[in-house]
């Protein structure tokens, strides 16, 4: 049986990334002989990542459009074009039965392509809120796999398939992972942890926040699990220090996050889609700090999706410095309450999005 041939393109951050290393390896499982390339943007997080998760990976010169003037913007034009006419290289040297664009600045150019070309295409859109680029794609695509319902107001209906976001499957069975967690994080079990993530990168206002309020978690005797991103590493890590003693850590990233997951009594996080559909399956109680700094502020409408049914806290990112600290530390004693927000953000979990996209693509290229 000849292999199937499929591109996966996007990524720029964790939240696409994530997500299409995890639709790989569930077409890997579905149709083992499946032969997939990756097309990502140079120099950005996927050059690196996937390529770590085994998978072969190019890198097109584009560059995204900077909302702010800047000079950047006059190299955009060059820059498409450059990767328009190396999308259709890579498209007529591969020859792939479908692309799947995932989100980030190389889908836009290889689904382009992809559709003049008349191959199938399947969009994976993670966000509430969609992205220009897929609004602009959806006519075009044969297929929108989307995380939210209601997403009729952006796409052509018929080409809607509701299927969540694909998240690490290890998030799915936390309980038996709890005392290898506590002994991972050098925790105690008799004491209620804060897990605190600002996305693969980092987040400026969360970090800012919780490093003001070390002394609150110490004092209230609450554990920290910080992920701080690179940045802001070896600021948090020589403030902590201290505390370490009081069961407060930071990293600058979290490889095992399913056992951090599996002790967290309350999360605090950025609304990025696929932190939300983690904390969803997971059935966490979570503190949401949308970032203010992403376009058509999705972030915001993603974590409206869970306040409205309550399923989550919100906190501005405006007020964070004020705010979050003292919020998380009522939450987390309100046990009520947590397990309210557990409950209700456990009901918007979908635990087999990877395979359910993997079916969509195969039953593409098997028309």
């Amino acid at each position: 049986m000849q292999p199937i041939k499929i591109i996966i393109s996007g990524g720029g951050t964790g939240g696409h990334i994530f997500p299409a290393i995890a639709i790989a390896n569930a077409l890997k499982q579905l149709q083992p002989n499946t032969e997939i390339l990756f097309v990502g943007a140079q120099g950005k997080m996927e050059m690196e990542k996937v390529p770590a998760a085994g998978y072969k990976i190019i890198g097109l010169p584009v560059v995204g459009l900077q909302r702010r003037l800047t000079l950047k913007n006059l190299k955009f034009p060059f820059l498409l074009y450059k990767s328009l006419q190396q999308a259709k290289k890579i498209i007529k040297e591969f020859n792939p039965a479908v692309v799947v664009g995932v989100g980030g600045y190389a889908s836009g150019p290889m689904l382009k392509i992809a559709c003049k070309k008349n191959i199938a295409t399947l969009i994976q859109e993670q966000n509430s809120f969609p992205g220009l680029t897929n609004r602009l794609l959806a006519k075009k695509v044969n297929k929108i796999c989307v995380a939210y319902p209601n997403m009729e107001n952006f796409f052509p209906k018929n080409k809607i398939i509701l299927t969540g976001n694909p998240v690490r499957q290890d998030i799915s069975n936390l309980e038996a992972k709890r005392a290898r967690g506590y002994e991972l994080f050098q925790l105690s079990p008799n004491q209620k942890t804060i897990l605190v993530v600002g996305g693969s990168l980092g987040a400026k206002t969360i970090n800012e926040s919780i490093l003001a309020g070390l002394e609150n978690f110490s004092n209230h005797q609450i554990q920290l699990i910080w992920q701080t991103g690179k940045s802001f590493y070896e600021v948090a890590k020589n403030a902590t220090h201290q505390y370490n003693k009081n069961g407060i850590f930071c990293f600058d990233f979290i490889s095992q996050m399913d056992y951090a997951y599996a002790i967290a009594d309350v999360v605090v996080s950025r609304a990025g889609a696929i932190s939300i559909s983690e904390i969803c399956l997971a059935a966490k109680a979570a503190i949401l700090v949308p970032s203010p700094n992403v376009a058509e502020d999705h972030q915001t409408k993603n974590a409206l999706a869970l306040i409205n049914n309550n399923a989550a806290e919100l906190v501005k990112d405006s007020e964070a410095k004020e705010l979050l600290v003292k919020k998380a530390i009522d939450l987390l004693r309100d046990d009520n309450h947590c397990e309210r927000l557990q409950r209700n953000a456990y009901r918007m979990a979908f635990s087999d999005a990877a395979n359910v996209i993997a079916a969509e693509v195969l039953k593409l290229a098997n028309p």
